[in-house]
């Protein structure tokens, strides 16, 4: 990992087309603008792993959801 320190108003340049602005700092928040193309997906950390969470528990039911489900379409069958 690259630790820089830079100043509101200062960039820091990735790759060709991606730059990085220290737009304001006031106490201990930090505003950074990110200047990249759309074909660059920018999001922020936290948003994807509660997304990565979300999936997760939405792909694996309850044990409980499933063997009532089956149950369900046992006696349906009947």
């Amino acid at each position: 990992m690259l630790v820089l320190s830079r100043r509101a108003g200062e960039s820091v340049v990735v790759g060709d087309e991606i730059t990085v602005t220290i737009l304001e700092v006031r106490g201990d928040v930090v505003r950074v603008g990110i200047d990249a193309p759309r074909s660059v997906s920018v999001h922020r950390a936290e948003l994807l792993a509660e997304l990565a969470s979300s999936n997760q528990g939405a792909a694996s039911p309850p044990q409980e959801a499933v063997a009532t489900l089956a149950e369900a379409l046992r006696r349906r069958k009947d």
